[in-house]
């Protein structure tokens, strides 16, 4: 492969608590997922994020999760089917709405956190709320996890699709990321995550914790925005796929 997307989540600001240096980030990236007001963010942290990403032609995804400010996102929820159907049309919405507000448009989904996660263990789960965002602005290229259930409920349904890997995390044989409540789960050494991220892309695989490739569509890197080393570790990151001859752009998605 010759070109990758970088993209991080941000806009999960709240209020008057600051998460992550978004400013600083959108000069780094290609694409952002901006939080929803579902696990984190808020209109005004919304607004100002997406003017910022458009100002700086990054590319602006919706990014929905459970309806869970206090725990990020990262609980395991029981919601009902229709529910959380809805609940990933309301957050979409309101994606699109502020968006067009600022002059720019929402071009990508991705889906957040914990919720993320299960719909990376259950096509039925990915398909159900892809629909349900599809249901609201059918033009999205929907992010989904490479080579897990999310992979496979995107090609069932024909949408627009792109393959994310993560920089910053740990992978299973089976493709998922290792909880982070394990050791090792989260990358905190940025020449490190540059070096795998060099070597997965030119693979054109995932390589897992226990060393196995598992072959995949890599189009956009993940640099998460709510760490420490967050900056760093994009920075390195870029440089290293820069310096391996590898092109930064936007993914046009894959039919």
């Amino acid at each position: 492969m010759t070109s990758v997307d970088l993209n991080a989540d941000m806009g999960e600001s709240f209020g008057p608590w600051t998460m992550g240096d978004d400013a600083a980030l959108l000069q780094i990236l290609t694409s952002a997922n901006i939080a929803c007001g579902g696990h984190a963010g808020d209109p005004d942290v919304m607004a100002k994020t997406m003017r910022m990403a458009h100002d700086n032609g990054v590319g602006i995804g919706a990014h929905p999760g459970f309806m869970d400010l206090a725990g990020f996102g990262r609980n395991r929820l029981s919601v009902p089917r229709a529910t959380l159907q809805n609940q990933i049309r309301y957050q979409v919405a309101a994606s699109t709405g502020m968006a067009r507000s600022v002059g720019a448009e929402v071009r990508h989904l991705k889906l957040h956190g914990a919720l993320a996660n299960m719909a990376s263990e259950d096509e039925g789960l990915a398909r159900d709320l892809y629909e349900a965002a599809l249901s609201v602005a059918p033009d999205l290229i929907v992010m989904v996890l490479a080579a897990t259930a999310q992979e496979r409920a995107v090609k069932s349904l024909g949408c627009k699709w792109a393959g994310e890997i993560f920089a910053d995390r740990a992978y299973n044989d089976d493709a998922t990321l290792v909880d982070r409540s394990k050791p090792g789960a989260v990358i905190h050494d940025a020449e490190a995550a540059a070096m795998r991220m060099v070597e997965m892309v030119k693979a054109g695989a995932i390589i897992t914790e226990s060393g196995k490739h598992i072959p995949t569509q890599i189009d956009t890197i993940c640099l998460h925005g709510d760490t420490a080393e967050a900056v760093q570790i994009a920075t390195a990151v870029r440089k290293g796929l820069q310096d391996g001859g590898i092109t930064l752009a936007k993914f046009n998605g894959n039919a």
